[in-house]
């Protein structure tokens, strides 16, 4: 049986066992607990048989690649993913936040700073983990309503799926309806102060919201030269 007092489980998924080694050493001497897969449908099994806390995720891996690992992982678990990419591309990153990972990083790597980043996402996560299941009522803004215990999302009678950063960007916009948030107060309130990534991360999380809650009278508004605001309609 696992110590409730040992530190979370890491599964590092990277196919250059050089990768694996680094982060290994600089993960275990913060005490966390390691597994590592080399290709992609490997990583699938070890997190269905393991369920790890966290996922280190290399874009480029064999058998099957990085951004479908996370699509079929996010299909089911909210599980925090930090991404490794050779390429410092922004398509490679907006494309890795769009299917939800919570944060990215470049080849190569300061291992310092990577133990830093699991450590922020964290400590992020550890809230939403521990939150009590009642402890707040269904909010509303027109025909769109928030359950924060259920975390469930209705346009109307319709089911909203959402995933988890783009529902805490939802709440925090609905809970402050009508005021102005700039992006750089966004990444503050719902990635947390010490996120590492920059603004594009906000507005690829609100098109993605736009989209899902297309039907909706509660609209998130554009401020242009400022950020964004919800308001409702009619």
């Amino acid at each position: 049986m696992i110590n409730p007092m040992d530190k979370e489980l890491i599964l590092l998924v990277d196919d250059e066992p050089n990768i694996i080694d680094l982060a290994s050493l600089y993960l275990g001497q913060e005490g966390f607990r390691l597994l590592s897969a080399e290709d992609g449908l490997q990583a699938l099994a070890r997190f269905e048989q393991d369920a790890p806390d966290f996922i280190v995720l290399d874009l480029m891996l064999p058998r099957l690649d990085g951004w479908e690992v996370c699509k079929r992982i996010r299909s089911t678990s909210d599980v925090p993913i930090l991404m490794l990419t050779a390429r410092d591309d922004d398509i490679d990153k907006i494309v890795g936040l769009e299917l939800g990972a919570d944060d990215y990083m470049t080849k190569p790597f300061n291992p310092r700073e990577l133990v830093a980043r699991i450590k922020a996402i964290l400590r992020r996560a550890e809230p939403r983990r521990n939150a009590p299941q009642n402890r707040e009522a269904v909010l509303q803004a027109g025909n769109l309503k928030i359950d924060p215990a259920r975390r469930t999302v209705r346009v109307g009678e319709r089911l909203v799926e959402l995933r988890t950063k783009e529902f805490d960007l939802l709440l925090t916009l609905v809970e402050n309806e009508s005021l102005v948030f700039s992006r750089e107060k966004l990444l503050e309130v719902v990635w947390g102060f010490d996120f590492f990534g920059e603004t594009r991360t906000v507005d690829v999380h609100i098109a993605h919201l736009r989209h899902k809650l297309k039907g909706s009278t509660a609209i998130i508004e554009t401020v242009w030269g400022v950020g964004y605001k919800l308001v409702v309609e009619g």
